[in-house]
């Protein structure tokens, strides 16, 4: 399935706001928001440490819209941990200057799709309990 791309960075902005404010509906939490948000949070938020911050940022949207944060649903630290790596190798790269282009750029290469994170990890290790509840190391090749 090719990414939704977005059509505004007001779009992109209420995602990232809407994450932080916990006001951003279910249905509008897909893959590419998340992406968004991440490379929002990192190049338009100083004042958020994401390393630190952004698995209680994702725990406590979900918990808003009554998901649940366990061994099986909700937050899984690894996966988000890969995606935030790959946005800053493609911001790292990255010729675009605005935000829209930036998200829609980052949208289209390997690190906006998916199943980038099985590019270094096995199914087994990237979807076992102990990486959704913390950073696992790679078991296929080493994060860029």
């Amino acid at each position: 399935m090719p990414p939704r791309r977005f059509a505004s960075a007001a779009a992109i902005v209420r995602v990232g706001e809407g994450l932080l404010a916990c006001d951003l509906p279910r249905a509008e939490w897909t893959h590419e928001a998340h992406l968004a948000a991440c490379l929002y949070l990192l190049t338009e938020r100083p004042d958020i440490a994401i390393d630190t911050e952004i698995g209680g940022l994702i725990r406590r949207y979900n918990e808003s819209l009554g998901g649940i944060n366990d061994d099986h649903q909700g937050y899984h630290d690894t996966i988000t941990r890969v995606f935030v790596a790959g946005v800053r190798e493609y911001l790292a790269q990255a010729a675009e200057a605005d935000l829209l282009a930036r998200v829609n750029g980052l949208l289209a290469t390997p690190m906006g799709q998916r199943d980038w994170p099985l590019r270094f990890y096995s199914r087994d290790r990237l979807f076992c309990v102990a990486a959704r509840r913390e950073f696992l190391a790679p078991d296929l090749a080493p994060l860029p």
